[in-house]
């Protein structure tokens, strides 16, 4: 059986009287690209910020390798291997490419292991090896991305959250940014929970999904399975067969199956 890395109990968190989350449950399996799927405003960010201590939850606990991490402080939750890559990128604009991701390894003191893994994210990403001197504040928007995708990896992560990775690029850096994600999770067996927009992207990558309606979880399957479900297809994959009787039927909620 696998080990769970990342479990959620009952979680509920709100930003002031707004709940934005309720009841969630959901685990991650080691190894695996798990995701959540859902529109804006469902809770997708708000459950990344719970796990990794940006948010402190009203109820519920967040597990982490078997350990309660709930409402912990987020430097110790990143010390433990958990990191967050946030929606917006938000790299240090100021520094230069190679300092962002020095500021990935900072809680590490195995120097020898930070070089080898600055040379491996340069693999990943060829073009922040070339622009490794320039403030990362001049890179495009793609290449924030991958910088930002890199100074987590820089904290040697056992499991990566991703909060919309494909947010304002096109489809060709949406597509590349995918590939590299499933790469490092194929060759260097991190976990990733990744909360994406774009469902068809997300599903392709992953293993197992979660769709999330109003701060609840709605539906739970493999991604193989998700794909095929008619629901899936109408509200996510813009595949609707019957736009306005969909519309209804998604309201009454009573296609979910």
């Amino acid at each position: 059986m696998a080990e769970v890395i990342l479990k959620l109990s009952n979680v509920e968190s709100a930003y002031g009287p707004i709940k934005a989350i309720r009841g969630v449950s959901l685990q991650v399996e080691r190894g695996q690209i798990a995701t959540v799927l859902g529109s804006n405003g469902a809770g997708k960010t708000t459950i990344l910020k719970t796990i990794s201590g940006i948010i402190d939850p009203r109820k519920g606990t967040v597990e982490f390798k078997g350990m309660n991490i709930t409402a912990q402080d987020p430097a110790f939750i990143v010390q433990q291997g958990l990191v967050h890559v946030p929606e917006g990128r938000e790299v240090f604009p100021l520094l230069s490419v190679h300092d962002n991701l020095l500021m990935g390894a900072y809680t590490r003191t195995d120097r020898d292991a930070v070089a080898r893994d600055m040379e491996a994210v340069y693999r990943y990403f060829p073009i922040l090896k070339e622009r490794e001197k320039q403030d990362a504040g001049l890179l495009s928007g793609g290449q924030q991305q991958m910088l930002a995708i890199s100074r987590a990896l820089m904290a040697a992560p056992e499991l990566m959250l991703l909060d919309e990775p494909s947010l304002g690029l096109s489809p060709k850096l949406t597509k590349e940014i995918f590939e590299i994600i499933v790469r490092i999770n194929r060759e260097r067996g991190t976990t990733m929970l990744l909360v994406e927009q774009n469902a068809n992207m997300a599903l392709n990558a992953a293993d197992y999904g979660y769709v999330l309606e109003n701060g609840r979880i709605v539906m739970e399957d493999t991604c193989e399975r998700l794909r095929e479900k008619e629901d899936i297809k109408e509200f996510y994959l813009g595949m609707k067969e019957a736009g306005a009787r969909g519309e209804r039927r998604w309201k009454k909620k009573k296609t979910w199956r």
